[in-house]
């Protein structure tokens, strides 16, 4: 929680200086495809075998404070997850699983960018924070030839943000409403067109009545590749 906490004054603080220094501003309507997975070991790695195809979609502010730096708040539908198989479609035996929780998210990122000509190169980082609104569990496959299948809607946590010790609405096969982490991106832009990869570190278990320390199992790791729209 005192994590949680941290990132949510850097959110504030940053959107601070936004309002504060800002000398030019404009607006990026931008969409994309997300490789999303899971963490699946104490150290955060994951298998790339897992990797649930998603989207994104949303705007991004993009506030320069000099002619090389920018902070860049943003309002994003994005989807998450990951997915499980074992054997291939129409095998005898066949197994697939899949949860795509998706999250209104708010990033806040500090750009760097290069500072001359219509084309410029950038890179920088920030936290985000996000709230699950929607989702589904889907699973299918065979036995014995005999295939079974099931679709159900994701079942969030109902837990208050500002309470430090204790989650409400937790159980088993649930997950925490609230997500938070840590976003890179980097990219190319025109006077039009702006290009980016993008990576999303969660820091929050996905599951409900789950502390997030003690190590890295269970959260959020997305990679995206975003096409935008300068408004």
């Amino acid at each position: 929680m005192k994590l949680k906490k941290i990132i949510l004054c850097s959110l504030v603080f940053l959107l601070f200086l936004v309002i504060a220094h800002a000398q030019k501003s404009s607006a990026i309507l931008k969409a994309g495809v997300n490789l999303a997975n899971v963490s699946v070991t104490g150290d955060g790695a994951v298998d790339d075998a897992k990797n649930l195809t998603s989207f994104q979609v949303g705007i991004i502010g993009d506030f320069n404070m000099t002619p090389f730096l920018a902070i860049q708040p943003g309002l994003l539908f994005t989807g998450k997850g990951a997915k499980i198989q074992s054997g291939d479609q129409g095998d005898a035996n066949y197994y697939r699983a899949t949860t795509n929780p998706y999250y209104l998210e708010i990033p806040v990122n500090l750009v760097f960018k290069t500072p001359t000509g219509p084309t410029k190169f950038f890179a920088g980082a920030g936290p985000y924070l996000a709230i699950g609104i929607a989702g589904k569990n889907k699973v299918n496959g065979s036995v014995l030839g005999t295939a079974f299948s099931s679709e159900e809607k994701i079942k969030w946590s109902d837990d208050d943000p500002t309470t430090v010790d204790y989650e409400e609405g937790a159980g088993f096969g649930i997950l925490k409403r609230f997500d938070y982490g840590l976003n890179g991106t980097l990219g190319i832009e025109t006077a039009n067109i702006v290009l980016s990869a993008n990576y999303g570190l969660g820091l929050a278990k996905l599951r409900s009545g789950s502390g997030s320390g003690g190590d890295d199992n269970n959260k959020h790791r997305v990679l995206s590749f975003t096409l935008g729209f300068k408004l």
